[in-house]
């Protein structure tokens, strides 16, 4: 029982040897396929992903929606990759809730020497063209962030010029706080403000110590 202990060992050794060599030697692919609901069906990518030669074992797969930030098979995956593999989805959008998560995962796996190919849009990081293909993506999520950060900017700029400012709207309008503070001053007290005018005690103190 020992011996055949001590061969298992020796046996599972030698195995991972190998396995680590080839994957030195040899890319592995590792897919990675996504649904939204449970009626959705992942044939198609699964297919486009074994005729692309991934292997069945390396597939990992979520049913979820795009914009979830829980992606349990996701995050196998890339537990999975090693330096020098290959992360193969059949479309971009299977993989990045947004250009700049997308752009985001992609930078991750390439500080960790792994490459990335999407089958639909023919993106391959281990070419040149793919290469660029990825930096054109990069500008594209910066220029999309300057965009929003712009419009946000000539937003508020346009509300204080307009004599408003950002963020929520007030609880209180300037009127009613107005009419609250004069009752205040003739001595009629929180409890019954609140009850007259219709507010919570908390959003009443609030608003006062903004106004102050």
């Amino acid at each position: 029982f020992r011996i055949c202990k001590k061969i298992n060992e020796k046996l599972c050794r030698i195995m991972n040897i190998y396995e680590n060599y080839f994957r030195e030697v040899i890319r592995m692919l590792v897919g990675y396929m996504r649904v939204s609901t449970e009626e959705q069906t992942t044939s198609l990518q699964k297919d486009a992903l074994l005729k692309y030669g991934v292997d069945e074992r390396n597939i990992f797969a979520d049913v979820v929606s795009g914009a979830s930030k829980n992606r349990e098979g996701l995050n196998r995956a890339l537990e999975f990759l090693k330096s020098g593999d290959i992360l193969v989805v059949w479309k971009l959008d299977r993989l990045g809730r947004s250009l700049a998560h997308l752009i985001s995962i992609i930078t991750s796996l390439k500080e960790k020497n792994i490459a990335f190919i999407s089958l639909t849009e023919g993106m391959d990081t281990t070419t040149a063209s793919g290469e660029l293909f990825f930096h054109i993506f990069g500008a594209l999520a910066q220029f999309e962030r300057s965009l929003i950060q712009q419009r946000v900017k000539a937003g508020l700029e346009s509300a204080r010029l307009r004599g408003k400012s950002g963020g929520r709207p007030k609880a209180i309008d300037d009127e009613k706080l107005k009419a609250i503070k004069e009752a205040l001053s003739s001595g009629m007290g929180k409890a019954a403000i609140c009850r007259t005018f219709g507010v919570k005690r908390s959003t009443l103190i609030d608003s006062l110590r903004r106004d102050s």
